[in-house]
Order: C-alpha cells, then sequence, then structure tokens
C-alpha cells in the first residue's frame, strides 16, 4: 500500500515513511491510494479478538512492514496497555456506549497513540537516527501521546497546550511526567494557535528535515488507522447484542479524526449505516454540514476542552475524498 497528498505535490510513500512524515511534505495530509474493502470477510472478523481484528485490519495498510512483527506490535500495544480489554460495548437503556477510557490515560486517543509510540520505536530501530515530536493538544492527545512515547529510545517529545485551556487532570498527566524525552510548552492561546504554530514549523521543509520533525497529532495517518479498528469490533459487538444489521454511530467531533476513522470503516464495509457528528459551542462542522459554509468563528472556551476547536485539521481528507480525489478541485 502506498500512500499520496491530499494535495498531490508528493510522491507516492511506503507506510512507514507515511508515520515519520506526519504531515505531507507540501502541507497537505497523507491518505492511502486505495480504501481496501472488507465486505466479504465480515462473517470472519467479527468473530476475532480486538488484537487479531487489529492486525487483519492494519496490516493491509502498514504492508512494509513484516507481518509477524507488525503482528508482534499490535500484540504488545492492545495487551500490555489495555489489561482489561480495549474497546468494550455496555448497554445503556435502548442504547450502547463504547467505552474507550481503559487505557493509561484514561483517553479514547490511548487506542492510536500507544500503537503509534511502538510504530515510531520499530521504524527508527530499523534505520537509526533519532525523531522529534510534535504536537499540539486541546487535553487528551497531549496526555496520551506522551504517555505513547515517554521514555521510548530516538524520540523526543514536544507538545503544545493553551495556557489555562486544558482541563486539571489532563494539565497534570502531562506536567508531571519527567522522563528525560518529554517536553511540555504552554502557549498564550488557543488551540487552533498551537495547532497553526506545528503545521507552521512542519510545512518548513528545511527546518523539518534538519530537525527531524514528526508528528503525533491526527494529522498522522497512523493515528486515523489505529481507529478504524475499534469501529469494526464495536459495530460487531452491537449488532450482535440488539440483533440489528447496521448501526448508527454519535460520535463527539472536534478536530474530525475519530469521526473520519468512522467514515473510513464504513467504506472499508463496517456494519454501519449513519454517522452522526456532534459538537460543542464550537460548531464549523455542524455549521457546514447544515448550511455548507466552513467559516471561522470565535473559539468557545466549554466543559469539554478537547473540542473547543474552530479549525478542524482532518477535515481536509474528507473533502479530497468527496471532491473525488481530485487535489486541483481541493
Amino acid at each position: 500500500m502506498n500512500y499520496i497528498s491530499t494535495r498531490g505535490q508528493v510522491e507516492p510513500v511506503g507506510f512507514q515513511d507515511a508515520v515519520l512524515m506526519g504531515l505531507a511534505d507540501d502541507g497537505g495530509l497523507i491518505i492511502p491510494e486505495t480504501i481496501p474493502s472488507l465486505a466479504d470477510r465480515l462473517d470472519e472478523l467479527r468473530t476475532l479478538a480486538y488484537p487479531q481484528l487489529a492486525y487483519e485490519i492494519i496490516s493491509l495498510f502498514a504492508t512494509d512492514i513484516p507481518a509477524e512483527k507488525l503482528r508482534e506490535i499490535i500484540e504488545r500495544t492492545y495487551g500490555q496497555a489495555f489489561p482489561e480489554g480495549v474497546a468494550p460495548v455496555v448497554p445503556v437503556g435502548d442504547l450502547f456506549v463504547q467505552e474507550l477510557w481503559h487505557g493509561p490515560t484514561l483517553a479514547f486517543k490511548d487506542v492510536a497513540l500507544q500503537l503509534l509510540g511502538n510504530l515510531f520505536e520499530y521504524i527508527l530501530n530499523q534505520r537509526g537516527g533519532g525523531l522529534n515530536i510534535l504536537g499540539a493538544t486541546s487535553g487528551d492527545t497531549g496526555s496520551a501521546a506522551i504517555y505513547g512515547c515517554r521514555g521510548r529510545r530516538g524520540l523526543s517529545i514536544f507538545i503544545m497546550h493553551p495556557r489555562g485551556r486544558v482541563s486539571p487532570i489532563q494539565h497534570r498527566q502531562m506536567t508531571t511526567v519527567l522522563d528525560a524525552n518529554v517536553h511540555n510548552i504552554a502557549i498564550d492561546g488557543s488551540f487552533d494557535d498551537c495547532q497553526n504554530i506545528m503545521k507552521t514549523l512542519a510545512a518548513d521543509l528545511d527546518f523539518k528535515r534538519e530537525y527531524s520533525l514528526g508528528a503525533v497529532n491526527s494529522i498522522n495517518w497512523a493515528r486515523v488507522l489505529a481507529q478504524v479498528v475499534y469501529y469494526f469490533s464495536g459495530s460487531f459487538d452491537i449488532c450482535q447484542a440488539s440483533g440489528a444489521q447496521a448501526i448508527d454511530v454519535s460520535v463527539p467531533t472536534g478536530n474530525f479524526g475519530d469521526i473520519l476513522a468512522g467514515w473510513f470503516a464504513m467504506k472499508m464495509g463496517a456494519p454501519i449505516r449513519k454517522l452522526i457528528l456532534a459538537t460543542n459551542e464550537n460548531d464549523i462542522l455542524c455549521r457546514f454540514f447544515n448550511t455548507g459554509e466552513y467559516s471561522l468563528g470565535e473559539v468557545f472556551h466549554t466543559l469539554s476542552p478537547s473540542m473547543d476547536i474552530q479549525v478542524a485539521s482532518n477535515f481536509e481528507r474528507y473533502l479530497y475524498y468527496k471532491l473525488d480525489s481530485d487535489p486541483q478541485a481541493l
């Protein structure tokens, strides 16, 4: 499987290069050249435990990692960091809730970032050298990224967060990790300001190459890919428990990465009928889908700071596919 940029100015690269690149060198986002279908394998896949299901899905995209090594990475990720299970489904009245808080920081992003840390470590061990991870967070990405990368050989991680705009527990999770490769930076501004700094540095190709910059935000394709797995897992579990043929999924949405993973799962054949985009007062995505207008507004500080975002980075990936995979139209 090769990867290209939404803006069409990057030569195709393999999975390992895509993971290290983070933001594409032309400023776009990395996407797979094709979206494989699993529609004819659903009966087989629904019987698998989570690590085995993850392998069957991720192996379609990570074709330049030897099969046994990839299986080992996935088994280690979803065994050690999730001793109570990765993404169980529980009934709540007439609904079902998928629990995504069983990782080390209690954030859903642990599911992807524990895997990403292991992938970074494997790739760097194979190639040598080091990587400086640059990230922006409104709370949960920072703590999950730090716990995914702390203490790993060849990795240093620098996380920017908006001062006073992350939850107290996430602030403590980020600032009390004392590993030498972990660095926290408080920015006077919003999450979007942090994200703009990160994107500006990543877009400076000379700077990016000189300092070996990588990314842990959901601009990194591996983040989205890891989340595709729990949409398959959750839809299988709910269909089995309810007798439904397909389900509707409501997704709290900020940077559009999680719900985009659900969209990829739908395209690959997961039994999902509809995705419901849920936002807080920072409703740029809701306004777009209701009116067709994508215009910036004021960033409101709410009780769900991880969703206090006006510029949804992953939206570019979705638009690329909706515009018939035409970089010029994008």
